[in-house]
């Protein structure tokens, strides 16, 4: 690393992320708890329960994903996201938008 890039001081652009993965991850909750209401409120098929059920697993893995950038926003000199938890993420998203289409189609 050159001395540029250590003297660089990151100001509040840390905390700004983990605001927005803390609104991400608020946004996702309040979306899954209206698919379970959509999903008990009717006659529930064994594909919605099927489709409830991928979405729950998927998102707990986004909300792990979330949860550990956070954490690690938290540090002096946090590191960049990894491919890998970029990835995730977008799997995890673009899943979700896919097993909330399967559910009410």
């Amino acid at each position: 690393m050159n001395a540029a890039a250590e003297a660089r001081d990151p100001g509040l652009q840390p905390e700004r992320t983990r605001l927005a993965w803390r609104r991400t991850t608020l946004s996702c909750t309040v979306v899954a708890v209206l698919a379970v209401k959509l999903t008990v409120s009717d006659e529930i098929t064994a594909k919605e329960l099927t489709g409830l059920a991928l979405s729950s697993l998927v998102w707990v893995a986004f909300l792990a994903v979330a949860h550990r950038r956070i954490r690690a926003l938290g540090a002096a000199r946090p590191l960049p996201l990894s491919h890998r938890g970029a990835l995730l993420a977008a799997v995890c998203t673009i899943a979700l938008a896919v097993f909330g289409a399967a559910v009410i189609w």
